[in-house]
Formats: C-alpha cells, sequence, structure tokens
C-alpha cells in the first residue's frame, strides 16, 4: 500500500512538473535571450546571492533546477562553474575545485556551440562563449599555464567581439571590455616576460578600463559582483584606498559570510586605520575558521591574526598577545606555504624586535636570521632583520662592558 502512494505521489509530481515546464516554455518563447529572461533573473537572484555568500549547498539547489528546465542551455552549466570558481578564491593556491571547475566551463563552451550553430542570433552563445573560455583563461593564468591561459583568451576575445553592439547587455560586455583594457596595460609594466604574448593583443587603456568595470559593478546583473571583485584588487594596486575600503565594507555587508570580502574589509579598514572595524573583522574571520565555515582558512587567518597581533603590540601593549597573534600569523602561513609573503616576515621580524626587548637575545638572533634567510632582500623586512642583528652584537658588547666592569 505505502508503495502505491508513493509511485502516485511519484506520478503527481512529475506531471505537475511537466506541466510546469510546459507552461514556462510556452512564456520562454516570448524572449530571444535567456540572459533578458526576467523570470530567470528573478529564480537566479537568489541562488546567485547565495553563492556569493558561500551558501554553496542552497545554490546548487537552485542552479539544479535551471539545468532540469533549460537542459541545453549554457547559463546553469556557466553558474555551477562560478560556484566552483568562489570556491578556490579564498586561497587561490588551492587546486581541488579546478577539474569540476574545467568540467563545467567546458560544458558551458560545449552548449554555448550548439546554441551558436542552431540560432540566427549569435549574441547571447557568443556571450557564454567568451565567458567560458575568459574563465578557463583566468583559471590557467592563476596556474600559470601561458599557452593555455593564451588561447583561452584568444578565444574570449573572439566571441566577445561578436556580442558587442546589443544594447540590452552592454553592462554585461562592459566587465569584459574593461578587464582587458585594464590589464592588457598593467600585465606588461609588472610581468615583462609576458610582453611576447600580449603583443598579439590590442593594447589597454588603464583609465578606461576602470571606468567601464565601474559602470558594470553598478549597472550589470549577472556580471554586477565580478567587476567589484575586481575593482577591490585595482583600487589596491592604484593606491586608491579610500575607494577599496568603501567597496570592501559594502561588500561585506551585502555577503557576510563571503571569506574574501571580509578578508579584504578587515585589511582595508586596518590600512585605513579604522583599528575597530579591523580587529573586529579579524576576530570574525578567526572564529569562522576555527567553526569550520566554507571558505575561510589560511590565507584569510594570516591576514586576520596579523592584524590582531599589530593592535595588540602598537596599541595596546599587551606583548603576550601580540606574540600569540605573530605566532599564528606564522602558523598559518606555513600551513599556505606562504613564505614570500609580507606578513610572514614582518610577524617573524617583530618576534625578534619583542624578543630584542626583553633580552632575549639568542631567540632575537634566530628570528631576525629566519627574516634574512627567507625575506625579499629589497624588502624593509629584510633590511631591518639585517640592522637588528647589527644592534644585538651592539647590546651584547655593552652587556659584556657592564659586566667587566662588575
Amino acid at each position: 500500500m505505502k508503495k502505491n502512494i508513493l509511485v502516485v505521489i511519484g506520478l503527481l509530481v512529475t506531471f505537475t512538473v511537466r506541466a510546469q515546464v510546459y507552461s514556462l516554455a510556452e512564456f520562454d518563447k516570448k524572449y530571444d535571450m535567456l540572459l533578458k529572461h526576467p523570470g530567470v533573473q528573478i529564480e537566479s537572484a537568489e541562488a546567485i546571492n547565495n553563492l556569493y555568500n558561500y551558501k554553496f549547498y542552497e545554490a546548487d539547489k537552485e542552479f539544479r533546477w535551471l539545468r532540469m528546465r533549460y537542459p541545453e542551455h549554457p547559463m546553469p552549466y556557466f553558474l555551477m562553474a562560478l560556484a566552483e570558481w568562489w570556491k578556490i578564491v579564498p586561497n587561490t593556491e588551492n587546486t581541488d575545485f579546478d577539474d569540476k571547475c574545467h568540467a563545467y566551463l567546458d560544458t558551458t563552451i560545449t552548449k554555448a556551440e550548439k546554441l551558436y550553430d542552431s540560432k540566427d542570433n549569435k549574441v547571447e552563445p557568443s556571450f557564454f562563449l567568451a565567458a567560458g573560455y575568459g574563465f578557463k583563461g583566468r583559471l590557467f593564468s592563476e596556474r600559470k599555464k601561458w599557452a593555455k591561459a593564451t588561447w583561452a583568451g584568444k578565444n574570449a576575445l573572439k566571441y566577445f567581439e561578436k556580442c558587442k553592439g546589443n544594447g540590452d547587455l552592454t553592462p554585461e560586455l562592459l566587465f569584459g571590455d574593461g578587464l582587458y583594457n585594464y590589464y592588457a596595460q598593467w600585465i606588461p609594466k609588472n610581468y615583462p616576460a609576458l610582453k611576447p604574448i600580449l603583443m598579439f593583443f590590442p593594447k589597454g587603456n588603464k583609465a578606461e578600463g576602470i571606468r567601464q568595470l565601474e559602470l558594470t559593478a553598478n549597472n550589470a546583473f549577472y556580471t554586477r559582483t565580478e567587476a567589484r571583485y575586481f575593482l577591490l584588487q585595482i583600487y589596491s594596486m592604484e593606491n586608491q584606498y579610500d575607494k577599496a575600503y568603501d567597496l570592501a565594507k559594502y561588500m561585506w555587508q551585502q555577503y557576510p559570510d563571503n571569506p574574501y570580502f571580509e578578508r579584504y574589509y578587515a585589511r582595508t579598514a586596518f590600512v585605513r586605520g579604522y583599528n575597530n572595524e579591523a580587529i573586529a573583522a579579524s576576530n570574525s574571520i578567526l572564529g569562522k575558521i576555527e567553526r569550520g565555515m566554507d571558505g575561510y582558512e589560511g590565507v584569510g587567518g594570516r591576514t586576520a591574526a596579523y592584524i590582531l597581533a599589530y593592535a595588540n603590540h602598537h596599541y595596546t601593549r599587551d606583548m603576550a598577545k601580540a606574540k600569540q597573534y605573530y605566532q599564528k600569523t606564522i602558523d598559518f602561513a606555513k600551513q599556505t606555504n606562504s613564505f614570500d609573503a609580507a606578513y610572514y616576515w614582518a610577524s617573524v621580524l617583530n618576534l625578534g624586535k619583542i624578543a630584542a626587548a626583553e633580552k632575549n637575545y639568542d631567540q632575537a638572533q634566530t628570528y631576525y636570521k629566519e627574516v634574512i634567510d627567507k625575506a625579499d632582500r629589497k624588502s624593509s623586512q629584510h633590511k631591518e632583520a639585517k640592522e637588528g642583528l647589527d644592534n644585538l652584537k651592539k647590546l651584547r658588547r655593552e652587556e659584556r662592558r657592564k659586566a667587566r666592569k662588575k
């Protein structure tokens, strides 16, 4: 009897879903692009918000519903790839999600190619082809696979050009324009070794790129948050710390459980001197790491621990807590194999300074030597460590001189 009831319920659910899909399909005929479909935007908005707030399970349920409803469309697969990408974002050295991300992007490209061949209007499939190849290039570049990144980038640009001229998609398309304009000028100046690769691409314009990304951040639907993600980095690289702080705080308020935005908020508040905000955000990050929340891990922990160490060292003068948090910073750096990070060098250096002030000269010497061994020779930490070692020699000579007088 129970089995029969379950079968009947199953049939009712099936018929209901089929009826819904049929009625939705009739409604969908009014729209030549799913990107412009208001119903899809309403449905996907909550899922996208869940994605950016690291509620991946809830987001995935909605993306799977979109996939069932539009099985041959690239959009659901692209959104699922985006979720995998944001699992990588907190620590881009983490390769655990690479394969799944590439698989969803490959499906996005395959579905978009079929759509491209079957439709007179090439704009929407071109958009997803550009996005699919663009994100593959983004991931390849993180892995320093420059040949693959170049190939993906050229494909992304090719399809991106086919999208242009469609007024309804202008805010979304400005995202690609803005990214290209900024980084095509920024990369050669900061990575001269990549200049030969960029010879085959058009020249960029950083100022125009920033303007286009800001327009996207304020007006786009699907690419708005991605534009803001890049603007946070760009504002910091361009020393526009007021803008970086304002945007980071706003994004953290929008997505309070996004580890990347919370980390940037803590960092920019610290740089701007908003110490109470920086300390509160740092404590929040460390608490979420302890609770094992998605995306909260060593990179964010390193930033948060250093802020708390610095605050205890220089503001409250609580040396016991300062040492505890400097050591936490070092531990997080070791977890993420980040021995080239400034937070790591600075933490070891400051432990050396505290040890020297406490007249624990042997320990101070060990710390200073570690900085000299690990830090970039041109860095301020390397210079300070050498000066610290020289000063230790003077202090020891002075102590020996006093001891002889006694």
